[in-house]
């Protein structure tokens, strides 16, 4: 099989941040599998490559990822593992053909994505297979351009996690380091503002709800705040 599967991360909005790597392999593989977190929603991987690029008669093979936690310690439940097993059989199909295919997906691949869930279902059916990992620009380093902050100099300690952690672990990461970049806190912001007031961090905390997209959003005054906010927000808290 001498096709290649290409692994790209095409930043984290804004089509200007996706790198001149990943464009060569975006406007040159003919097969395009862009990953979507509904059945029948849109891949926002996809929208970004779109306003780049003009992708012409290239074949597009949606995907289908659910959008749930993954546990280390028990792992993807049965139908996230018969989604990564239906996204596995579809590449193949392709690469068994002679066709090279590239899959986008958001910020960097190295960083929460499902490329390497991919990646891993696939090296299971075909140990031999060529990937390329091409880097991409993280959420949080869009973030911090876009608010001046860093994420991290000097001796500073920087921790990343997903804010779907309990709140016990969040409470012990604010503590223990200097940076901190929380990322998918939608659905706990509430409880992650109320932790940050309790510790006396409010005023060292930005959020930016779709960073380096059209309608980019930054929180600065986060006491008192709520509300829903997007998915795609990262909160940095940096002491």
């Amino acid at each position: 099989m001498n096709a290649t599967l290409y692994i790209v991360g095409v930043g984290p909005g804004d089509p200007e941040l996706i790198t001149r790597k990943a464009f060569r392999i975006l406007e040159n593989c003919p097969v395009i599998a862009t990953p979507k977190g509904s059945r029948n929603g849109n891949s926002t991987a996809l929208s970004i490559v779109e306003q780049a690029m003009d992708l012409g008669d290239r074949e597009i093979a949606h995907l289908y990822f659910p959008m749930k936690k993954i546990h280390k310690k028990t792992g993807p439940t049965k139908d996230v593992q018969e989604a990564w097993n239906q996204a596995a059989e579809q590449i193949l199909a392709f690469l068994e053909q002679g066709k090279d295919v590239v899959f986008p997906t958001l910020g960097d691949p190295a960083i929460y994505s499902t490329g390497y869930y991919l990646y891993e279902t696939i090296l299971a059916r075909q140990p031999n297979i060529k990937v390329e990992f091409v880097p991409g620009i993280a959420a949080m380093s869009s973030c911090s351009a876009t608010t001046g902050v860093p994420i991290c100099l000097g001796d500073d300690r920087l921790a990343v996690i997903p804010a779907t952690f309990a709140m016990g672990d969040i409470r012990e990461t604010l503590q223990q380091f200097d940076s901190i970049v929380l990322m998918k806190v939608h659905r706990v912001l509430d409880q992650l503002v109320a932790l940050l007031d309790e510790l006396n961090l409010l005023d060292k905390a930005v959020l930016v709800e779709r960073a380096g997209m059209k309608d980019e959003y930054i929180h600065k005054d986060l006491a008192g705040m709520t509300e829903q906010v997007h998915y795609f927000s990262t909160l940095i808290v940096r002491k």
